[in-house]
């Protein structure tokens, strides 16, 4: 499956970025590509995943190492939103949750 990425900053300058497809081993480089150099540069990054369905391992560690960039660069922080259930138990069995800010889902959101 095809992974888009789309880019856009807010009123209070944090960088967003959208999202949507599956961050599998195939399209993790491409979500690294955009990602990590962000957040060298950036203050506080909010990745939307509200489109995606799906992420491995390998898409993980590119949390991760976004993760990291970002307590190393002192810049802002990583925030993730639009987290689904499936995704938010993979964030929590492996513990990330516990790292790296996850927004709550806004009301009415029906996905399980």
């Amino acid at each position: 499956m095809n992974l888009s990425i789309t880019t856009s900053i807010d009123a209070k300058e944090r960088v967003t970025i959208k999202v949507a497809g599956e961050v599998d081993v195939f399209t993790a480089p491409e979500l690294r590509k955009k990602l990590l150099p962000l957040c060298q540069d950036s203050g506080t990054i909010v990745v939307d995943l509200s489109d995606v369905g799906y992420i491995d391992s390998t898409g993980l560690g590119v949390f991760i190492g976004a993760y990291k960039i970002q307590q190393n660069s002192n810049q802002g922080g990583l925030i993730l939103t639009g987290v689904n259930q499936r995704l938010r138990r993979l964030f929590r069995i492996t513990g990330l949750q516990d790292i790296i800010e996850i927004e709550e889902k806004a009301q009415g959101d029906g996905e399980s």
